[in-house]
């Protein structure tokens, strides 16, 4: 079932659920427990219990078979004088509970993600359970919570439907509703659940209007939607944290510390892995496409040294140009070669050049990153010994989303656009042409801090 909001409850120290909200009592109760009593569930109780005994607060995603009916919850478990406390979020129908056809769990599982009010119903088709997410579902959300079994179809106006009693249920699987205080047509989707009832799911069929709002001369305008930093400022940080999380998961497959692995399903370990970095690179490439696109985007100018960006930035890179037998040739320490930039950005700038200097090099081959001044500007290379670049597109491989044909490699095509973009809002230029070993070669020039310079010891 789904449920409203966080569900809390209480153990004593012997594991007795002493006090808990209606929905996880009324599943004590309907598995075979007593309330007040001892937890019957068996996975929650273990949690629990380890809990208790570790001194620690544990989490963990459990499916429990209620009565016939799986349901899923994310439980939290935390020690305290005299007992545990329990948390219980994301409380819904396992997907155990749904009686799919081969092959479409996928659809349903898009379906249950499009869904802006799941409602758990009884074989009547009378309410049991419900959330809605939409703000314009508020209405219909306070509704549901007083109207615990009545009727679904006594909450929504169902054209042409004229029974006080549900038709059968394959009658409604897909037909347009119209919800009290929201202005969207919504669809209303039936998913059967393994022992009797369904899980009732809203999607809408239109979006949203923007907000009405009036110009200078009367005229009524629709507001734009600000979306200045949307990205940058807000989804980006939300993305990477259940990205990093898949990235971390999958590499624990893959690296087996989980334990025994059929060496197949090793190698679906790492495709996952590698697509989500490929996700996190791109967020953070969108994210940066945001910022320096930006009318006020202003980069900081200190005294940096070239040398040393190009040296971490190489650093940070090593163990990927091992795994293809490149060598890094970089400028040594002893050299000071002074700019005038940002220094996080520079460093952005060589770690998207040199690593696609690795990714797109012959392996057993060699990546040299060489730095100088010339007059006011110094400047830093990185030249490989791929296939180089022709003259044709030189100016192409600096546009936005250009990949140059290359499809499969990782790269989002925006790496050089907003490393271009940076350089220029430094007072630079990132330029590219033939490197005397027929590969490609990127120069980075900056504006140069002549007080940050030395020539080569000895």
């Amino acid at each position: 079932m789904t449920a409203v909001g966080l569900i809390r409850a209480r153990c004593d120290a012997t594991d007795r659920l002493v006090e808990a909200d209606e929905t996880l009592a009324a599943l004590q109760v309907r598995v075979g427990g007593a309330y007040p009593g001892k937890i019957a569930l068996p996975e929650l109780l273990a949690l629990v219990r380890r809990a208790r005994t570790l001194r620690v607060p544990l989490c963990s995603r459990l499916t429990i078979d209620g009565d016939g009916q799986p349901v899923s919850f994310f439980a939290k478990a935390v020690p305290q004088e005299g007992g545990t406390s329990i948390e219980i979020t994301d409380w819904k129908v396992a997907e155990q509970a749904w009686q799919n056809e081969a092959g479409a769990s996928a659809d349903l599982a898009l379906l249950r993600i499009l869904a802006e009010a799941h409602l758990v119903l009884d074989a009547e088709q009378r309410v049991v359970s419900g959330m809605v997410t939409a703000s314009d579902l508020a209405e219909f959300g306070d509704t549901v919570r007083q109207c615990f079994g009545r009727y679904w179809t006594n909450l929504v106006e169902l054209g042409g439907n004229l029974h006080r009693q549900p038709p059968h249920w394959r009658l409604l699987d897909g037909a347009k509703v119209e919800v009290p205080g929201s202005p969207r047509t919504w669809q209303a989707k039936l998913l059967p659940l393994r022992d009797g009832g369904f899980e009732l799911l809203l999607i809408a069929e239109t979006v949203l209007p923007l907000p009405i709002m009036a110009s200078p001369d009367g005229r009524d305008l629709q507001e734009a939607p600000e979306w200045k930093g949307l990205l940058g400022q807000m989804l980006a940080p939300a993305l990477r944290v259940p990205i990093n999380r898949i990235i971390a998961n999958a590499e624990t497959i893959r690296s087996r510390l989980a334990g025994p692995l059929d060496l197949q399903y090793v190698g679906y370990a790492s495709d996952i892995a590698e697509a989500g970095r490929h996700l996190a690179s791109l967020v953070d490439d969108l994210a940066d496409l945001e910022t320096v696109e930006g009318s006020d985007f202003t980069p900081v100018v200190e005294q940096i040294d070239l040398g040393d960006c190009a040296r971490r930035a190489a650093g940070i890179l090593g163990v990927r140009a091992q795994e293809k037998g490149i060598s890094l040739m970089l400028p040594r320490p002893e050299e000071l070669h002074g700019a005038a930039g940002e220094f996080r950005r520079v460093l952005q700038i060589l770690l998207n050049l040199i690593g696609n200097a690795i990714r797109y090099s012959p392996s057993e081959t060699t990546v040299r990153v060489e730095c100088g001044v010339d007059g006011n500007l110094a400047w830093a290379a990185v030249e490989d010994e791929g296939e180089g670049i022709l003259p044709e597109q030189a100016a192409k491989v600096f546009e936005k989303f250009e990949r140059l044909g290359r499809s499969g490699d990782g790269g989002s095509g925006l790496g050089l656009y907003i490393s271009r973009k940076l350089a220029r809002a430094m007072g630079g230029e990132l330029s590219v042409g033939k490197g005397a070993s027929g590969g490609a070669r990127f120069v980075l020039q900056l504006p140069a801090d002549l007080a940050c310079q030395s020539s080569v010891a000895g």
